[in-house]
């Protein structure tokens, strides 16, 4: 728990009488590797912040895994949508490593953010953080080629290249492994 104060108090100020009201809708909970933590169709009722660990979300079209996200230590992962709309998720959550993940329930979360400012102010920026990652991973498919978004990725975020495999690497930028290949071997040769 003390990870995610840390985190927290890098986001905004905190106060322990609003840590100690927090505690309430928080719950520790270890994911086994792969397996899920929000599924297709269910609905988001959860914040997860992800002490140890990393996990993707991805949707599953006829058969074939299209990775949408990657999400590591010190980070909040959620169906945004689901979350605040209480539609069904299209999409699942996926621990790629053994987690630890200390959840946020929602109702218990929105009550304490009732009765602390600061907790109202905390989840607004959980809530921004991730969508700005959202919409900057969107971005990368509007403006940037593969090859182009191999280097964002290498320059922005070198732990997903430690971290993830070539197969899972490839869905993420929306090319076939063997073009992913492709591309570092001409860069090599450079």
């Amino acid at each position: 728990m003390q990870n995610l104060l840390k985190y927290i108090r890098s986001l905004t100020p905190f106060s322990d009488e609003s840590w100690n009201m927090l505690q309430h809708a928080l719950s520790e909970r270890h994911y086994k590797k792969n397996e899920l933590m929000l599924k297709e169709g269910e609905i988001c009722h959860s914040l997860f912040y992800i002490d140890k660990g990393f996990c993707k979300s991805y949707y599953e079209i006829e058969g074939v895994i299209k990775n949408t996200g990657f999400f590591f230590e010190n980070e909040i992962v959620t169906n945004i949508s689901s979350f605040g709309s209480g539609q069904q998720s299209e999409f699942n959550i996926n621990a790629c490593e053994e987690i630890n993940a200390i959840i946020f329930d929602k109702i218990k979360l929105f009550e304490a953010a009732g009765k602390a400012p600061e907790i109202e102010t905390l989840g607004r920026h959980c809530i921004r953080q991730f969508a700005s990652r959202q919409e900057e991973f969107s971005n990368l498919f509007k403006l940037y080629t593969a090859q182009e978004r191999l280097e964002y990725i290498e320059a922005k975020y070198p732990e997903m290249l430690q971290r993830i495999s070539l197969t899972q690497l490839s869905s993420f930028l929306g090319v076939a492994r063997e073009t992913l290949s492709r591309i570092r071997k001409r860069r090599m040769i450079r």
